[in-house]
């Protein structure tokens, strides 16, 4: 069974536009830098109902099962990524479900 992993960002008020374009970006190149992504997509928050609670950008991956996520987790692009996040987050949400 397919595993999703949904992450919900909210960057610190300092973060600028373009360190933000560059999160966006390197999130992406995870997809094509580690073989067990299986589809990634991602976009910033639209909804009218104002219960987002700062939170801006919302990146779901997929995963053909728990291997694949276990290959995800802790793969050195990955953890590269997850360096350059941090200094930007004021807080993020990290869920994952089976489909």
């Amino acid at each position: 069974m397919s595993i999703r992993h949904l992450v919900l960002l909210k960057f610190k008020a300092t973060v600028t536009a373009p360190e933000i374009q560059k999160i966006e970006a390197g999130f992406v190149d995870l997809r094509s830098k580690i073989s067990a992504v299986q589809s990634l997509e991602w976009g910033t928050n639209n909804s009218p109902e104002g219960l987002a609670k700062g939170f801006t950008h919302c990146f779901n991956l997929t995963f053909a099962d728990d291997a694949g996520r276990a290959v995800y987790l802790p793969h050195p692009d990955h953890l590269a990524f997850v360096e350059i996040l941090k200094p930007t987050l004021d807080d993020v949400v990290v869920l994952d479900y089976t489909v």
